[in-house]
């Protein structure tokens, strides 16, 4: 079993900046995907940002050029580094991962979830 735990999350003002961490207690090496999710009360949980075993990334089109999804593999843990923060980015933020066993059969694992809040 996978267990992710996330931190960094809090109430920063508009413009700033906060860095999430999730911490894995596996290899993420042998995790396919690695992401971040959000959720607002009442929305369904969105893609935030995915990077893969070998690197390649994924973004939501609302945080390209603002958020970096980046990982240590050494430390078992994926970061998400989230610049110029808007009132709209206000979520529990969820760290996932991702083992894909075969074409049908995917095992999906999730942190607690941190809260983030940006303040106007």
């Amino acid at each position: 079993q996978v267990q992710l735990v996330e931190s960094g999350g809090g109430l920063v003002q508009a413009g700033g900046s906060l860095r999430l961490s999730c911490a894995a207690s596996a290899s993420i090496s042998s995790i396919d995907h690695m992401g971040w999710y959000r959720q607002v009360p009442g929305k369904q949980r969105e893609l935030v940002a995915s990077i893969t075993n070998g690197g390649g990334t994924v973004y939501a089109d609302s945080v390209k050029g603002r958020f970096t999804i980046n990982r240590d593999n050494t430390k078992n843990t994926v970061y998400l580094q989230m610049n110029s923060l808007k009132p709209e980015d206000t979520a529990v933020y969820y760290c996932n991962a991702l083992v894909i066993r075969s074409i049908r059969v995917r095992n999906d694992y999730w942190g607690q979830g941190t809260q983030v809040t940006v303040s106007s």
